[in-house]
């Protein structure tokens, strides 16, 4: 059973930065890409970051140049340092691990284990 665990998530006002933290376990070889992803009320779960095991790196638009994606120890944990946070990225921030050989992807149908997400408040 493959289980993926977030944390680090809280409350920040406007342009502060937040660490979060991915941990799974049940899954021996990191071999598809992960990913973050923000699921924000009437809006869905959207594609924040992606990652592919030998380190390349894709971000939503909308966070380009705040955001970074990281690993250790084979993407366990894997990170998203998210920095000058902005109201309308509150939302509950998961982690993923898609199932499909498909480079550095950001949509969710590509991804099929999940954490259970950590809330982000940004307030201004």
């Amino acid at each position: 059973v493959v289980q993926l665990v977030e944390s680090g998530g809280g409350s920040v006002q406007a342009g502060g930065s937040l660490r979060l933290s991915c941990k799974f376990s049940g899954y021996r070889y990191w071999l598809y890409p992960m990913g973050w992803f923000r699921q924000s009320p009437g809006k869905g779960r959207e594609g924040v970051a992606s990652i592919a095991n030998n380190g390349d790196t894709r971000y939503a638009d909308s966070v380009k140049g705040r955001f970074t994606v990281s690993k250790d120890n084979n993407a366990n944990p894997l990170y998203l340092q998210m920095n000058s946070l902005k109201t309308e990225e509150t939302g509950m921030y998961f982690c993923a691990i898609a199932t499909r050989l498909v480079p550095l992807p950001l949509e969710s149908s590509r991804f099929g284990y999940w954490g259970q997400g950590t809330q982000v408040t940004v307030s201004s």
